[in-house]
């Protein structure tokens, strides 16, 4: 094997130089074409933007059903937000939580999430528990009621 016979790396092939005169074969236009918004210099446009033309995803038909607007949301709270903002033997209950400003809408309900730890004796009235909430808030002393 010769040197020569190498293949070139990255560092060592010619940079492509453009707008050299006719002769280089990418002169004058730079490889850009003749006309056009994409031969101008800056010229910014979208992969799926079809001149002006409605565009494909809008000219399909919506197909299929989508049940998200029937979605029953829920306010969360976690326990380290209660150990937070409760004394022990507190009362927590969704108006408390709306009063206090700790959540800002009940939509559905409230739902009490086990992130955290409870190191107070809480009783938690709420419309749904996750099943680590309930142990750790029983663990602590605590009861949970289901609205």
């Amino acid at each position: 094997m010769k040197l020569e016979s190498l293949p070139k790396t990255k560092e060592l092939k010619n940079v492509k130089r453009v707008g050299r005169g006719p002769g280089s074969g990418i002169g004058k236009t730079s490889g850009h074409g003749e006309n056009g918004q994409k031969s101008r210099s800056g010229a910014s446009i979208n992969a799926w933007f079809q001149g002006g033309q409605s565009p494909l995803y809008r000219r399909l038909p919506k197909r299929g059903f989508n049940n998200a607007q029937f979605e029953t949301k829920y306010a969360v709270i976690n326990l380290n937000d209660l150990d937070q903002f409760f004394k022990d033997g507190d009362m927590v209950t969704p108006e408390i939580l709306k009063e206090k400003g700790i959540i800002k809408k009940q939509l559905a309900g409230v739902k009490v999430l086990a992130t955290g730890k409870l190191t107070k004796k809480l009783t938690v009235k709420a419309h749904r528990f996750s099943s680590a909430a309930v142990t750790k808030i029983e663990e602590s002393g605590g009861k949970t009621e289901v609205i």
